[in-house]
């Protein structure tokens, strides 16, 4: 969805057939400003811009994507008509700390990951229509996005895997039918279905729940046989578990949590 798209969606959900208030004030210029009320990683700046384009607001940031904030920073003032900033303030507000939250866990991931060189990747437990809005919450905290949908990236999952009679010529016919530079992942739960979907041609294993100890045996034989084969954990991943999974050599490690378990900050809107 096109943000302009989201954004004309998001409103209409809030203000409906009209701002009650809206109908009974009198216009006049106003200036606002989001101020923290707990400690956060900024993101939201991009569709918070797009509002200023399609409502005639004058947007004055203290703040970057991306950007740590603390508890009593003002992170942007909003210029503008009273009518318009008021209707529009909750739904600022939502998106904005929708975003934040994700884009604050997400960096506590990445930094305890750091100093491995393993990337940190989200996944599609997305919630319905916001698969875009959240990844690009992903990317402002620091994360790289997994695939996007079912269209840009091959993924044989278990449950794929059970309707597949013979993987190599599976294999052989996915070349000749998928996009050229589009990869196949193959998820492994064994270090024998590993060997199974390396041979088979993957381009990248899926260390799917497996042990530590499972983990670093995969990356020996990936070494060892398919060094050009990269290897992603998923399964179990906190933020206590994920600094010794990113130590068994896997390229990368995935995780819903960024984004399903991101707890909301806190935000507040003001007016000078």
């Amino acid at each position: 969805m096109l943000k302009e798209e989201f954004l004309k969606a998001l409103i209409a959900e809030d203000v409906g057939r009209g701002d009650l208030f809206a109908r009974i004030s009198i216009s006049k210029p106003i200036r606002a400003y989001i101020i923290a009320k707990s400690d956060g990683v900024f993101a939201g700046q991009e569709y918070v811009a797009t509002f200023a384009k399609m409502y005639d607001l004058s947007l004055e940031w203290h703040v970057q994507d991306g950007e740590t904030f603390r508890k009593g920073e003002k992170l942007l003032f909003i210029s503008g008509d009273s009518k318009m900033i008021l209707s529009l303030e909750r739904s600022i507000l939502d998106m904005v700390l929708h975003a934040s939250s994700i884009a604050t866990l997400t960096a506590q991931y990445v930094d305890a990951i750091k100093d491995t060189g393993v990337k940190l990747l989200d996944t599609r437990k997305t919630r319905p229509l916001l698969r875009a809005f959240e990844k690009y919450a992903v990317r402002c905290g620091g994360g790289i996005n997994h695939r996007m949908g079912l269209d840009d990236c091959l993924m044989l999952k278990d449950t794929h895997l059970k309707t597949i009679d013979n993987l190599d010529a599976f294999m052989k016919e996915v070349r000749q039918k998928i996009p050229f530079t589009s990869k196949v992942e193959i998820e492994c739960e064994s270090l024998e279905m590993v060997k199974i979907a390396m041979k088979a041609g993957a381009d990248i294993v899926m260390c799917d729940n497996m042990s530590l100890e499972e983990t670093k045996a995969v990356v020996v034989y990936r070494n060892e046989n398919y060094p050009h084969i990269l290897l992603e954990a998923s399964g179990n991943v906190t933020l206590n578990t994920i600094k010794e999974i990113a130590t068994t050599g896997v390229d990368a490690i995935s995780s819903g949590s960024v984004i399903h378990q991101a707890n909301w900050i806190d935000l507040s809107m003001k007016v000078e």
